[in-house]
């Protein structure tokens, strides 16, 4: 009779953990299975850096760096085109927060608005910058725009 008292696991399914490092006669002894001498033999030196390249100069090393990035003071902005402004009330402030709240941006800290699309309404627009397209509809459809930092 099948019960969970006499369950067993399929015949071969179940391997004997290797047991290394114990006497020449266990078979695993000596090297522990390692092979002779060499990086991946010892102790904690089996991995190698990214980018290393047997002792050669690396890649990234041997190409030459010119020009200059600046990362730290760069300013990253987010961008919403003018179409997406006619979702909001006629004669709405649009901020910032006002454009996360909408869904348009992840972040309030830098936006910039381009001139995709055509806006109808006319909206006070105060964000961190807009393209020169972005300026002339927001203006010919009756609206003010302005650069707040």
């Amino acid at each position: 009779m099948i019960g969970l008292n006499n369950l067993k696991p399929a015949k071969g399914s179940k391997h004997r953990k290797k047991i290394v490092g114990r006497g020449v006669g266990s078979g695993h002894g000596r090297t522990s299975t390692r092979g002779c001498k060499g990086q991946k033999s010892r102790s904690g030196d089996g991995s190698k850096k990214i980018g290393f390249e047997g002792g050669q100069t690396p890649i990234f090393r041997r190409i030459p760096k010119r020009g200059f990035r600046n990362n730290h003071f760069r300013g990253e902005y987010e961008i919403v085109n003018v179409d997406k402004l006619d979702k909001f009330e006629m004669g709405a402030e649009i901020t910032p927060t006002s454009l996360k709240e909408a869904g348009f941006v992840a972040k309030t800290r830098l936006v910039k608005i381009l001139g995709g699309g055509n806006v109808k309404k006319p909206f006070t627009v105060k964000v961190a910058a807009f393209s020169k397209s972005a300026l002339d509809k927001i203006k010919a459809a009756g609206g003010k725009a302005e650069i707040v930092k």
